[in-house]
Order: structure tokens, then C-alpha cells, then sequence
């Protein structure tokens, strides 16, 4: 089973990863961050799934999403007729449900399920009873009930039922999530669920503003789905993915836990959501990273969960074997008590583009924001972790030197073009030292580059964002030059790398061999069509659109070798950089442009604006 082999579904709240066999082998209730109940993504069956499947052999399938929404359909055919399972997770419950149903299409087809529950990440095995005419597992806090139509039985602590679907018939299966201590919910009807959930995913979807992404727009359209199923309602923040430990190097040790809120994604998700029109959205997006990051400057982290949480404490799960025996299996992130200096120039710049857009002011954002700037006046000169979150020990890293740049400038133009209360001079003083550090120490002019950090020889995609955020224009010698040397050694197979493979473990303190890191290339993409290059920025891009899997899917990173997807999936930032060159490279005013100063700011009283939701 590869990683592109599984469908996402969601109700913003939690998702589930269901394969093309129709198994569902990840599910973490009641949150995206909360433990696992099926597990057997990250080991066998033995950890829990829920498989429901034709019992005969299967000679073909094919599945897709309904039409704008993220209601997943499977069709089986087989010997003796075809069958179309549903899954879905209906938003707006009082409770998760995981609703499952099979229809009959054709001649009358055997079927097998079998519902292994396993708590904590498959390592608890449940009380199971029946009860008032349904299946009810108990372990501690957590409580699963499942109600279906056909008859069930025990069998070597499983749940299994052996039953056939006739054309025009179809059998339904809801397994639904409460605390322990708690009555069960009532009954949901499968029917009513199904067509509540679908009516909710294409109203949301009809929000979307009308742009002109040409043939990319039912690409775009997946990809904003996807983020919003991503997105915890209940406070507005998006995960990174859906999921834990999920290699970047199958049978290696670079498994991380991405079911938490990353500061790093604040402006670009901020301008995929205004860009699409979904202003509510990036209201709350802004009003979650204010309420996460409230407190002293010093303490500011790099990640939060998805109601601000801090404390993300980093564990092995041990008898997890891992995705293709990628182990150790992570939960919890300790990249969340490090120091990285570009988050803060991503805070600041989101916070500023909220404001070009529009968007209504938090009164107490601006006080945060320049308890922000003091900190970082007299920290901007120290070494960090950087982007990539490395733990082979802080060096002074030119991106992470850019975005503090950034920060200063944002700073300086809030109080310039929004009469923002401040020290304009001050910040400006400030930012014009960074630049000139940057441009004296992080650029090598017998490389005619930029380089990773300052007093390096080596190269780092990050660098791209130098002309994206406005640093230097994109055709400065040093920027071309950069953009060349990237290119030239960056670019392998297509694809371009965060840094060389073959230098990884200088940079990360891991074992090199990691794959490509897709939003890099996406940045490749808007740089080639910053610099007029529109001709290769699309090739690059249709180049990456090869990736998605057949649902429309992407996930962290790409291997080249093994021709497949990997890392965590599906991955937000993949989708939200889809999502922002699509529009860079077909909008007369795209992201890029915008971030970067040559174009005027997105202005939300300029376009339709989308209607609460319901």
C-alpha cells in the first residue's frame, strides 16, 4: 500500500485515511491530535481498521469524491456484480461519526466487514457489548458505538459480518465517537447524513469567488476542500496534515507528527483562503494565530495545537512499527521548543495582510505585535533552527535573517500605511541593518548566490522566498543568480530539493535521503513567472499536478526514485502552494505579487464578500 493509495475524509474536527480496499486504517477521535482508535496505517490490522470490502475477489475498482464535496465513493466490481461503498464524516455533529454504506449497482455481491477498534494508537483493546440493538467498545475516556443493518458476531476480538447487497439495495454503518461516561447520541439516519454533508460541502464550495484559474480550477477547487477539511472548526486553526510519522524517507527515521498548527503556513494559507474569497475563513485562520501566539514574545513557538496548546510533548510509540517499518513512530512535535526567527516575519506579515485585506482589526493584535518587534530587535542577530525545523544544532540561517527582515518592514509599513501607533524610524533602522547583513554575509559572490547560512557554500530553496517576500526585486543580479544556482543544483529529477541530499545530515543532524519537498517547487514555479518565465512556471507546475493521486491529493514530500508520495498526508502546505500558484499564474494580481509589493494588496471591499456560513 502506498500513501497515494488512501482518500481523506473529514469534518473538520478529525479525518480518516481510507484505502483503495476500502479499509480505513487511521482515525484519531475526537480530534485531529487525539489517539488513534485505527492505527494499522502505522502497523498492521492487529492496531485497528475498519475494513468493509466484497468478500468475493475483486476485479477492478475505481473511486472519486462527489462532485465539491469530500464524500469519498469506491466502486468494486466482480465476479458477481458491482457494488459503491460512501464514506463520509457529517460536519456539524454534536458527536464525530464515521458513516459508512454499501448500494448495490449490479447482481448480488457478497461482502465481509470486520471493525477491529484498538484505543490509543492500537494499543488498548476494548470492552465490547451489545447494547440497545448496537455495538458499544469502552476503554477509559473513550467510548465507540456502532449501529448498521446487518447482522454482526464476535470473532477473535473483531466484529465481523458476512452479508450480500443486491442491486438497488444498500446496507449503512455508522460508528460514532463519546465520552465514555456519557449516553451515547441517538441515531443518526444514514440517508439524512450522507445528503446533509454533501449539501454542506457544495454550498461551501459555491462560495468560492469566481477567478480565472482556467483549466486548473476543479484542481483548485480539490485543493481548497482538502485545506478546509483540514481546518478544527471549533477554533478555526489547520493542521498541517491529518496525520503522524508518515515517512520522508521510507525504512528511515524522519517521521514527525504534523496534526498540529504551524505559525510558518500563517500568510501563505491567509492568501489562499482570500484569494478563493473565503474571508470568513481567514478571519478565523487570523483570530486563532492571535489567540495562540498571546503571551511574553520570548515564549513564541513554532507550532500550537489546534486550540493553542502548547505543551506537545515528543513520544516514541514503541510498538508501532511504522509505514513500510519507518520507525520510530512520533507524537507530539519538540520542534515546538525551538527557536526560529522566520516565524516571527510570518506573524508580522500575516497580521499586515490582514490588514491590506481588509480584514476587521484585532484591537489587542497591534499591542502583540510590537511586543513581538522589541523581542526581536535584540534577537534577529542569533543563530536558529530555521525552516526546516533542523536538529543537528542553530546556525545562523539567511532565511530565517530574511523574515526577520520582514517583520521590521511590515512593521514599518503598518505604521506608514495604516497610521499604526509606533517607532517607524526605529524598525526602520533596524530593518536596514538586517538587509545589509543579509546582502553582506549571506551572499557568496564567487557562488553569485545566496547561500544557506551565512559563511556557507551550500544552497537552500528557502532562498526563493527572498524575492516573494519583497527582500530584493526578482531581477536583481543576485536574485537571477540565486534563482540560476537553485536551478542548477537544487533541481533534480524536475523536482527541486530543500537543500542537496547528499548534504543533508550536515544541515539536520539525520541521516540523509529524504524526498522532495513539494511547496519548494511551488516557489520555483512563482519565482520563473515573478521573472517573466511564464512558460517554465507552468511546465514546473503541471509538472507537480502529475503528483496528486487519482482523488486530487497531495502529501508532504514526492521520492523521485521510488516514484511516490511521501510524508504526511495530505499535507495543507502542498495544497495551499497549489492553491497560490495556480492563482499567481492566472490572476492579473496574484499572491506573489502582492506579498512582494509590486502589485496592490488583495482588498477584500474589492470582491464579493462570501456569506457566513450556516
Amino acid at each position: 500500500m502506498k500513501i497515494e493509495d488512501y482518500g481523506f475524509i473529514g469534518d473538520m474536527e478529525t479525518g480518516a485515511l481510507v484505502s483503495r480496499g476500502g479499509s480505513v486504517d487511521w482515525l484519531c477521535l475526537p480530534r485531529f491530535d487525539s489517539g488513534a482508535c485505527f492505527a494499522a496505517l502505522l502497523g498492521d490490522e492487529r492496531n485497528g481498521r475498519w475494513l468493509l470490502a466484497p468478500a468475493c475477489e475483486v476485479q477492478g475498482s475505481r473511486r472519486r469524491y462527489r462532485e465539491n464535496t469530500l464524500i469519498l465513493e469506491t466502486e468494486f466490481e466482480t465476479g458477481e456484480g458491482a457494488v459503491r461503498l460512501v464514506d463520509c464524516m457529517p460536519p456539524r455533529t454534536t458527536h464525530p461519526s464515521l458513516v459508512r454504506r454499501v448500494e448495490g449497482l449490479r447482481g448480488k455481491v457478497s461482502m465481509r466487514m470486520e471493525l477491529v477498534i484498538r484505543f490509543d494508537y492500537g494499543s488498548i483493546m476494548p470492552w465490547v457489548r451489545r447494547r440497545d440493538g448496537a455495538i458499544e467498545a469502552i476503554a477509559g475516556p473513550d467510548c465507540l458505538v456502532l449501529r448498521t443493518n446487518v447482522q454482526t458476531r464476535g470473532k477473535d476480538f473483531t466484529t465481523v459480518a458476512d452479508f450480500t447487497v443486491s442491486e438497488g439495495e444498500s446496507m449503512f454503518f455508522v460508528l460514532t465517537w463519546n465520552p465514555s461516561h456519557e449516553e451515547p447520541p441517538p441515531a443518526l439516519d444514514t440517508d439524512k447524513a450522507v445528503a446533509a454533508s454533501e449539501e454542506f460541502w457544495k454550498e461551501w464550495a459555491g462560495r468560492r469567488r469566481e477567478e480565472p484559474c482556467g483549466c486548473w480550477r476543479e484542481t483548485v477547487t480539490r485543493s481548497l476542500i482538502t485545506l478546509k477539511g483540514l481546518t478544527y472548526a471549533p477554533t478555526g486553526g489547520i493542521v498541517a496534515a491529518a496525520t503522524t510519522s508518515l515517512p520522508e524517507q521510507f525504512g528511515g527515521v524522519r517521521n514527525w507528527d504534523y496534526r498540529y498548527c504551524w505559525l510558518r503556513d500563517a500568510t501563505f494559507t491567509l492568501y489562499s483562503l482570500l484569494g478563493a474569497g473565503y474571508h470568513d475563513e481567514a478571519v478565523a485562520w487570523r483570530d486563532w494565530l492571535l489567540r495562540a501566539i498571546a503571551g511574553k514574545a520570548s515564549e513564541l513557538q513554532i507550532l500550537y495545537g489546534v486550540h493553542g496548546e502548547r505543551r506537545l510533548l515528543e513520544v516514541k510509540l514503541e510498538w508501532l512499527p511504522g509505514f513500510e517499518k519507518s520507525a520510530p513512530v512520533r507524537i507530539g512535535n519538540a520542534a515546538a521548543g525551538q527557536f526560529q526567527l522566520d516565524v516571527y516575519g510570518e506573524v508580522l506579515d500575516c497580521l499586515y495582510q490582514t490588514r491590506c485585506a481588509d480584514i476587521p482589526p484585532e484591537d489587542a493584535a497591534w499591542r502583540l505585535e510590537t511586543n513581538l518587534l522589541e523581542f526581536l530587535e535584540s534577537k534577529w542577530s542569533e543563530p536558529d533552527e530555521g525552516i526546516w525545523e533542523v536538529r543537528g544544532g542553530r546556525r545562523p540561517f539567511t532565511h530565517s535573517k530574511v523574515m526577520a527582515w520582514v517583520a521590521m518592514d511590515r512593521a514599518v509599513k503598518s505604521i506608514e500605511n495604516f497610521k499604526m501607533d509606533g517607532d517607524a524610524n526605529r524598525w526602520r533602522t533596524v530593518r536596514d541593518a538586517i538587509h545589509r547583513e543579509v546582502c553582506d554575509k549571506g551572499y557568496s559572490a564567487s557562488k553569485g548566490s545566496f547561500t544557506q547560512y551565512f559563511g556557507s557554500g551550500a544552497l537552500d530553496a528557502s532562498l526563493l522566498m527572498l524575492p516573494l517576500v519583497g527582500f530584493l526585486p526578482i531581477d536583481d543580479p543576485r536574485i537571477r543568480g540565486t534563482l540560476e544556482a537553485i536551478r542548477r543544483e537544487l533541481l533534480i529529477d524536475g523536482f527541486v530539493y530543500r537543500y542537496h541530499p547528499e548534504a543533508s545530515s550536515d544541515v539536520d543532524g539525520l541521516p540523509p535521503g529524504e524526498g522532495v519537498f513539494l511547496p519548494c517547487s511551488f516557489w520555483l514555479a512563482d519565482c520563473l513567472n515573478m521573472a517573466g518565465r511564464r512558460e517554465e512556471a507552468v511546465q514546473l507546475f503541471e509538472r507537480l499536478l502529475t503528483l496528486q493521486n487519482d482523488l486530487g491529493l497531495l502529501s508532504e514530500e514526492y521520492d523521485p526514485v521510488g516514484k511516490r508520495q511521501a510524508g504526511n498526508f495530505p499535507q495543507a502546505f502542498s495544497h495551499v502552494g497549489l492553491i497560490n500558484t495556480a492563482h499567481n499564474l492566472t490572476a492579473e494580481t496574484g499572491p506573489a505579487g502582492h506579498r512582494c509589493g509590486i502589485i496592490p494588496p488583495i482588498r477584500e471591499r474589492d470582491r464579493r464578500r462570501s456569506p457566513l456560513p450556516g
